[in-house]
């Protein structure tokens, strides 16, 4: 059991807010595969912007038991402070603040990891959306801007001054982008330097990684990102390893192509049969991504465009893969 102010979560294993990925769907089929928290895609503060579709569905509270986080990016703290409480008014249970994001179109507008450069900024922001709302407010961040810059420890302490009740670090600076290695120790020093939770993301694939970067950090919880795409029972090994030291096998495949399935049929439902059937191409593409004969149902699979031809061919490719591996094994 872990707490994010008032709520009860199952774990401290979160799914981290990648955009295009951790939408509403996502978010559900990651909650019933084990994760404790999951955190909405990134949203712009402007609420001029909150008029597009794309921005309008990261609102969306899913159908999931943990709170409906919902996190915000900008560079104004007045502008954050009323993004902030208008999503509150709108259902949010949590505001997580993007200050991590290492896209150039996020750092034109001095926002996401920028806003490192500027640690008074930086106050000034974290203050005012923690005035402004009486949910929790948590934070994301990198390590620093660049390795010669690297400020995480100073910027986990006007968290915590300001009122943060969580920190989840990912172990780069914004330089390195996601290359090269996690800073582990970095974490770990950002650890011992606050008592708020803080949470470690970066690179974090299995459940013995998960036990290495918790042991050696000393850290609260992970977040995972790229690992949960075509993987989101990743969470179920993690916490079943954590508790029992004992690997827990992938699903079998016919689970597997049930909680594709499902997935498919949220994606539906949530975007409309033309999108639903985009978005439902790239996340196949992840869960078929180290299975036999992928590529060729990949591009059988992209040549649907109906929902109904895209379920029948995912059924057909389990079914033959169920059969295939089955005499295999026999």
């Amino acid at each position: 059991m872990f707490n994010v102010g008032p709520y009860k979560l199952r774990n401290s294993l979160f799914l981290a807010p990648m955009v295009g990925v951790s939408d509403a769907p996502f978010r559900e089929i990651c909650s019933q595969q084990g994760a404790g928290l999951t955190v909405g895609e990134m949203l712009p503060a402007n609420s001029e912007l909150w008029k597009r579709e794309r921005n309008r569905l990261k609102q969306v509270k899913p159908i999931i038991e943990s709170p409906h986080v919902i996190q915000i990016a900008g560079s104004e703290p007045e502008m954050m402070a009323e993004a902030a409480r208008l999503n509150v008014e709108l259902g949010a249970d949590a505001i997580d603040i993007n200050m991590g994001c290492p896209a150039k179109k996020v750092l034109k507008k001095a926002a996401g990891s920028a806003l490192l450069k500027d640690e008074k900024l930086v106050a000034e922001i974290l203050k005012a959306v923690v005035a402004s709302v009486s949910v929790p407010v948590t934070l994301k961040i990198r390590t620093g801007w660049s390795p010669d810059t690297r400020n995480g420890v100073t910027i986990a302490k006007i968290a915590e001054q300001a009122g943060i009740q969580l920190l989840t670090v990912h172990g780069r600076t914004r330089a390195c982008r996601f290359m090269g290695n996690v800073e582990y120790d970095t974490i770990a020093e950002i650890k011992q330097s606050v008592s708020i939770p803080i949470i470690a993301n970066g690179d974090i694939d299995s459940p013995a990684k998960a036990k290495a970067v918790l042991n050696h950090t000393g850290v609260d919880g992970i977040m995972i990102g790229r690992a949960a795409q075509g993987r989101p029972w990743l969470f179920n090994e993690i916490e079943h390893y954590l508790k029992t030291g004992t690997v827990l096998p992938p699903p079998p495949l016919a689970v597997q192509a049930r909680i594709i399935e499902s997935h498919l049929n949220k994606l539906y439902a949530f975007y409309g049969d033309y999108k639903g059937i985009l978005f439902a191409r790239k996340h196949v593409a992840e869960y078929v991504a180290d299975l036999p004969e992928a590529k060729a149902f990949r591009a059988q699979f992209n040549q649907f465009e109906d929902p109904r031809n895209q379920l029948e061919a995912l059924q057909e490719y389990f079914a033959i893969l169920e059969g295939t591996i089955g005499a295999l094994a026999a």
